[in-house]
């Protein structure tokens, strides 16, 4: 029997080759798995070749919890009722951002908050994440050099723990295959510009402009990845926040697997990222996505409303990119783009218009 599902698909297409004829994808409203995940040219498929597109959330708390006194996790992951209110949204994907130095337990992050505990925690949800049909993708969001615990965002992963980071991750994930790898969360050297220099960082790491330690970039990271024998798809986001496509088929990284997907984040006002209006959608991400997938990674509006959110999932919807909405976590909408009241899965203002769109679509 062939366990490897990769070494199967090799078989069968050689075998329909040499008959003379080819299975596409297929498109499907509602995928039947969301196992098997891999990028086959500009497209993400499950193994039954169905194309997917993620329409999804960002989970945040993992990232700061563990760190900030505890729980790992920000409200309740280890229910079915958790799931459940996640999954009424017709969610398909979660977006999980992590802290290294937590999963590493380093630095004196306390142990109940870190190492084998944390980990077991993340691979528990994603388990339980996997069983109800979801993908998860996990990120690594807050990262810090040498002997600084990460409370925050810092400009770039570090070279001290970034690759041990990604090569434990991989190897604990190694068969897991509706899992996607998501490296560096919003890289923004050289003063958060969108400048050949700052793409140039993100990409070969090393020292950086306006950062004060030694980076990895996304090429030793994709390596490291692949170093264990992990075949997943990897998200790659370039700097300016991971505001900006525009330099990204120049700066993509190599990776031997081909199994790399442009992320990219974008929201309303106040925050007013560079690519919230339309006319970049159409330059940017529509033209990235002829080559290879895009996921809009995070998005939201943060004054209380769905009023830049909606045309965006919309559009999105149209162009076949993915989507991920920040974030399932109770907030003030007016201060970071909180979609839910309760872990129960009442919306706020905001997430009223994500609830109903991806319940219309999904």
């Amino acid at each position: 029997m062939l366990r490897n599902w990769r070494v199967f698909a090799v078989l069968t297409a050689i075998l329909l080759a040499a008959l003379g004829c080819t299975v596409p994808p297929t498109r499907s409203a509602l995928p039947s798995s969301m196992q098997g995940l891999h990028v086959q040219g500009n497209q993400i498929l499950n193994s039954a070749r169905q194309v997917i597109q993620f329409r999804g959330v960002d989970r945040s708390g993992a990232e700061y919890g563990c760190v900030d006194g505890g729980p790992i996790f920000d409200g309740p992951t280890d229910t079915r009722a958790a799931i459940a209110a996640i999954k009424s949204w017709h969610v398909n994907a979660v977006r999980l951002p992590l802290n290294e130095d937590c999963w590493l337990g380093i630095n004196g992050v306390p142990s109940q908050y870190s190492g084998t505990n944390y980990r077991n925690a993340i691979v528990h949800y994603v388990k339980d994440l996997s069983a109800a049909g979801i993908a998860a993708i996990l990120n690594l969001h807050f990262s810090a050099p040498g002997t600084t615990v990460p409370h925050n965002q810092w400009p770039m992963a570090d070279q001290d723990h970034a690759p041990a980071f990604w090569a434990s991750v991989a190897d604990t994930f190694l068969n897991n295959h509706s899992v996607i790898f998501d490296l560096f969360n919003e890289p923004n050297p050289n003063n958060n510009t969108d400048s050949a220099s700052s793409w140039s960082c993100a990409l070969n790491g090393g020292n950086c402009g306006g950062v004060g330690y030694t980076v990895a970039g996304m090429q030793e990271m994709v390596d490291d990845v692949r170093s264990t024998g992990a075949t997943q798809p990897l998200m790659i986001a370039g700097p300016d926040y991971a505001g900006d496509l525009d330099r990204w088929l120049k700066y993509e990284p190599h990776d031997p697997l081909a199994q790399l997907i442009a992320s990219i984040h974008i929201y309303g006002l106040p925050l007013d990222s560079d690519c919230r209006l339309e006319s970049c959608w159409n330059s940017q991400m529509a033209r990235v996505s002829l080559k290879v997938p895009v996921i809009i990674g995070e998005f939201g509006d943060t004054n209380c409303t769905d009023g830049e959110s909606t045309p965006l999932m919309n559009w999105a919807d149209r162009h076949g990119i993915s989507y991920l909405a920040w974030a399932w976590n109770i907030g003030s909408c007016g201060r970071e783009p909180s979609l839910i009241k309760n872990y129960s899965g009442t919306p706020t203002d905001y997430g009223v218009g994500v609830r109903n769109h991806l319940q219309s679509v999904g």
